[in-house]
C-alpha cells in the first residue's frame, strides 16, 4: 500500500513540476501581444482577395471553346471543340475551371485552379487532366491593365522525353464574353504556339 502511495506521489510531483516549467517558459502575454497582432494583420492582408483577383472576373461563366492544336511549327492543325465552367472557389481566392473536349478521338476532362499570390505578387495556375499523370504549374504577371496575363513554367514532354521543357501560357481577355488561351512550347523557337483556345460565353 505504501509503495502504491509513493508511486502516486512521485507522479503527481512530476506533473506539478512540468506544469511549473511550462508556466515559466510561457512568454509574457503583454509582450507577445503587439507581435502577434502584427502577424495576424500580415496574414489577413496576404489572404484577402484584391484587385488582381478582380481582374480575373471576366473568366467566370459557362463557355464554349474552339480548340486549335499544332503538333509541330508550321505543321497540320487539329481543330476540335470543348466546353468549360469556371467559377470562384474558396471565397473568391481562386478560379476553378472544369473543362471537357475531345482530343485524338478520345474525351478529355481537365481542371485548373488560377489565382493571384499576394505574397509572391504573381498570378499562379495549376492544371491536371485525365490524359496525363502530370501536374502542370505556372506563374507570371499581367500587362495592359490585366487584359493579358502571361504565365511560365516547365513540363516533362512525354512525346520526346525531354525534361524541364520551358512553356508559356497566355490569357488574352478580349471582352467580358470572349477570351483566348494560348499554350507555347518555348523549346520550339519563334513558332512556339502548340495550342490556342477561343472561349465564347454561352
Amino acid at each position: 500500500m505504501k509503495l502504491k502511495t509513493s508511486a502516486f506521489t512521485l507522479l503527481a510531483a512530476a506533473a506539478l513540476g512540468t506544469t511549473f516549467l511550462l508556466a515559466e517558459d510561457k512568454p509574457d502575454s503583454k509582450a507577445a501581444g503587439p507581435k502577434a497582432e502584427e502577424m495576424k494583420q500580415k496574414m489577413e492582408v496576404a489572404g484577402k482577395p484584391g484587385a488582381a483577383h478582380k481582374a480575373l472576373e471576366p473568366l467566370v461563366g459557362e463557355w464554349t471553346a474552339e480548340v486549335h492544336c499544332w503538333s509541330a511549327p508550321g505543321g497540320s492543325r487539329m481543330v476540335t471543340t470543348g466546353t468549360a465552367t469556371t467559377k470562384w472557389v474558396l471565397d473568391g481566392r481562386f478560379l476553378h475551371e472544369d473543362f471537357t473536349a475531345e482530343f485524338f478521338g478520345k474525351p478529355l476532362h481537365g481542371m485548373s485552379l488560377m489565382g493571384y499570390d499576394n505574397t509572391k505578387k504573381m498570378f499562379t495556375s495549376v492544371w491536371v487532366d485525365d490524359m496525363s499523370t502530370a501536374i502542370i504549374t505556372s506563374e507570371g504577371q499581367a500587362a495592359e491593365d490585366s487584359k493579358i496575363i502571361t504565365l511560365e513554367g516547365k513540363f516533362h514532354c512525354p512525346e520526346t522525353g525531354r525534361k524541364d521543357t520551358p512553356m508559356k501560357q497566355v490569357f488574352r481577355i478580349i471582352s467580358n464574353d470572349k477570351h483566348i488561351f494560348e499554350m507555347h512550347d518555348m523549346s520550339k523557337g519563334e513558332n512556339s504556339k502548340t495550342m490556342e483556345l477561343t472561349y465564347t460565353r454561352k
